[in-house]
């Protein structure tokens, strides 16, 4: 069965909603305690930019993209060299002294900085400057000096004690990011960072529950996570979880939310490096505290709330074996306790997708087997019906809105046969219901999606073909609103999406799997990038930037599968812009080849497909296509999309009447005055399967109707295709044997229109 999925994100917040995090395995059903059934056919949308960069509500989770964090409000740029005061404006002065000292005169310039802020440009550093001032040596002097100054430590900032926790901040932070210039870090800061914070929590000033101990609490819980200490340290969050309540003041709330980058990145670390799951398996009565955590603070769930951000991470205590039966009753009591919509749902469907991820099949011990049937009517409450075959399920869709989405859809299946060749559904594919599914926005359909459709949610939505050959099969395009184009109405890779059905339908047999058992994807993604742009008539502006680089040869990208780059962005750039220039080329330049495996892929004969590209096109148009990238692409962004030869190259019609065709003829240069018809009849033997009728070409704008046996007009017809311009299509499964009718409506005066006939 077919997936393919949209592009998406793994953790983000966005509108206070947390996500699931990135599903790295494929995920089975959920729904009961058999064994799941075969995943539908599915294909990946691609991912949106904007949702993961340029839309600030997004983040990837409370932690950077880099492994150490830089403090919040982020500094300005640095300077090439010594730096210039950028974070408390005059009052910090130069940064020199740190720079260019060692030993005692390191800590006494570190602790004359006026304030902790001072210290923010030193996140900054590269170069000569960072290796200076954040070698293991210098490091390790700070560390020390944190240690001693710990032992009389009095619950704020008056010994500055800050400024040596932020110093050994912005060495791990760059270090992380440019470890190539600074140098690795051993065992001996290892020892010294220990030595600083078991001095830090040794002293009885570091609990206090103050505004003033919140200060520098908050970055000594993210040095936790800088050093990797997270085992260590974990009767720290164990205190932590245990007493907090509301009426911890900012600062204090402030180093509990930083409790997440210690629990996150614990459970992340590749063979528990951290320590964190020894930890807990230590002593596993942490995850009694954490749970009482989430129940005694249960009144302040509210979305962004430090509860919901900590709390969800219990959930992946179910990824250590020996914690499972001690975790699930409390998993259990905190999906069922909380509503799964709302304020509460972060928590309860977050904790609920980690039942799924880590104890998958086993849904009933949590009550959550029919989880997806509860959320799903409150959820997607609107219905829509664009017609008998395309429908719209939505979170919060206007009348106009979805309106404007069905017309979208139905215009663009001529577009699509008219570029392919109008050859109809593949024989025995009956996939002829599909179901658009639109959540509001990105964090809604990572909340949800994964219960109510089973899907990974890791991508900006899915579209699952299903079984093509099931009668009463249900094609689905899980998809979100572009909610960064607000007001704008889109969504997001609807086109993209929909393509992906049509081709299903037209060009690849059988389900998803069975097209990957040679390469196609450059061919499935590709030719839905190339609809998808060229429909809505827009620039593919990321494409053809691409085109100039030259990155891979034609006959690389026929060999394209889903994450062959170890990269994630660099596999994304190779499958749908790189994907965009391999199928946009072939179309222009040998539609006549394009059209040959297409034949193959119909018939399912993917080794015949791969044989004629690997031997018969080989490596042969490599060369040309490097011209093509540098001059169509440099000059005339890449040419334009063109129609298939189906068209041109169907016989004309030989039958002395000009109102009648053959089952497989066209006729050229019709045409009609607004408000009439151009008429036409074509005789059909018993035992047709299905009848094709495309027009295109020419001014103006007719549309398409078909009357069976009753002469075709607007006020009396069977089926329709009423686009703007001339490009329409209309298929007929099953019609009657003998006379059937069909007629070009003028809606507006036309000329110079092609329309054919096929069967099949």
């Amino acid at each position: 069965m077919r997936r393919l999925p949209v592009l998406g994100a793994a953790v983000f917040l966005t509108l206070g909603l947390f996500v699931p995090q990135s599903q790295a395995a494929t995920v089975g059903a959920a729904s009961g305690a058999t064994a799941p059934a075969p995943a539908p056919r599915a294909i990946p949308v691609p991912k949106s930019p904007h949702a993961i960069s340029d839309n600030p509500r997004f983040r990837l989770s409370s932690q950077d993209s880099a492994e150490e964090t830089a403090p919040r409000p982020a500094p300005a740029a640095a300077k090439a060299s010594k730096l210039a005061p950028t974070a408390a404006a005059d009052a910090c002065g130069d940064l020199s002294g740190v720079i260019d000292s060692t030993g005692t005169a390191l800590v006494q310039q570190l602790k004359a900085l006026p304030q902790i802020t001072c210290t923010y440009p030193l996140f900054n550093l590269t170069g000569e400057d960072a290796r200076k001032t954040f070698r293991e040596a210098q490091m390790v002097t700070v560390a020390d000096a944190l240690r001693d100054a710990s032992a009389t430590y009095k619950g704020d900032n008056s010994t500055s004690v800050g400024q040596l926790v932020m110093f050994l901040r912005a060495g791990y932070y760059v270090q992380d990011n440019h470890a190539d210039v600074v140098g690795d870090y051993g065992t001996a800061l290892k020892g010294a960072a220990r030595g600083a914070l078991d001095a830090y929590f040794a002293a009885p000033r570091s609990k206090d529950v103050t505004d003033a101990n919140g200060e520098i609490l908050n970055e000594v819980v993210t040095l936790i996570d800088s050093t990797h200490e997270a085992g260590r340290y974990a009767g720290v969050v164990k205190w932590m979880l245990g007493g907090y309540d509301a009426t911890w003041p900012g600062q204090m709330n402030l180093a509990m939310q930083h409790v997440e980058w210690v629990v996150e990145n614990g459970f992340k670390a590749k063979n528990d490096e951290r320590g964190w799951r020894a930890a807990l398996k230590a002593d596993p009565a942490i995850l009694d505290t954490w749970a009482g955590f989430i129940t005694r603070n249960g009144a302040q769930l509210n979305r962004l709330d430090v509860v919901s951000n900590v709390g969800r991470h219990l959930g992946n205590a179910l990824d250590v074996p020996e914690l499972k039966d001690r975790v699930r009753p409390l998993l259990k009591d905190l999906i069922n306790r909380y509503p799964n919509v709302g304020p509460t749902a972060p928590i309860t469907m977050n904790l609920g997708w980690y039942t799924r991820q880590y104890d998958r099949g086993n849904c009933a011990a949590y009550a959550i087997c029919d989880l997806g049937q509860r959320v799903l009517p409150a959820v997607l409450p609107t219905q829509h019906t664009c017609t008998p075959g395309l429908k719209i399920r939505a979170q919060d869709m206007s009348p106009g809105q979805l309106a404007s989405t069905c017309t979208s859809l139905a215009g663009q299946d001529a577009y699509f046969h008219r570029v392919i060749g109008d050859k109809g559904p593949i024989p025995g594919d009956v996939n002829t219901d599909l179901e658009v599914v639109a959540f509001d926005d990105y964090t809604q359909y990572a909340l949800y999606a994964w219960a109510i459709y089973d899907i990974d949610v890791d991508n900006g939505g899915m579209y699952e073909e299903g079984n093509p050959a099931a009668p009463g099969n249900q094609a689905r395009f899980i998809a979100h609103e572009a909610s960064w184009l607000r007001p704008d109405f889109q969504i997001w890779n609807l086109n993209h999406e929909y393509t992906h059905y049509l081709d299903g339908r037209a060009d690849m047999y059988g389900d998803f799997e069975a097209g990957m058992t040679t390469p196609t994807i450059w061919w499935v993604e590709g030719i839905a990038e190339n609809v998808s742009y060229g429909y809505r008539g827009e620039r593919n502006a990321d494409a053809i930037a691409e085109a100039a680089r030259k990155t891979y040869r034609l006959s690389e990208l026929f060999d394209t599968v889903y994450g062959q780059e170890e990269d994630p962005e660099v596999n994304s750039n190779r499958v749908y812009r790189w994907g965009w220039l391999a199928v946009r080329y072939m179309l222009q330049k040998h539609p006549a080849d394009v059209q040959t495996i297409l034949g193959a892929y119909r018939t399912g004969d993917w080794t015949g497909a791969r044989t004629f590209i690997k031997q018969t096109i080989g490596t042969r148009y490599d060369a040309d296509f490097a011209t093509w990238l540098t001059t169509d692409c440099a000059t005339n962004d890449c040419g334009p999309l063109p129609d298939a030869p189906t068209t041109a190259t169907t016989p004309l019609c030989t039958l002395g009447d000009p109102r009648q065709f053959d089952q497989n003829c066209r006729r050229d240069g019709l045409s009609a005055a607004a408000g009439n018809y151009s008429y036409h009849f074509v005789y059909l033997p018993a035992g047709v399967q299905r009848l094709t009728i495309t027009s295109s070409g020419g001014t103006g704008n007719a549309d398409l109707y078909y009357g069976g046996g009753s002469w075709a007009t607007t006020g009396s017809h069977l089926a329709k295709s009423v686009n703007a311009g001339n490009g329409e299509t209309l298929t007929i499964d099953n019609p009657p044997s003998g006379w059937v009718y069909f007629s070009l409506a003028a809606a507006q005066d036309f000329s110079g229109v092609s329309l054919s006939t096929r069967t099949g």
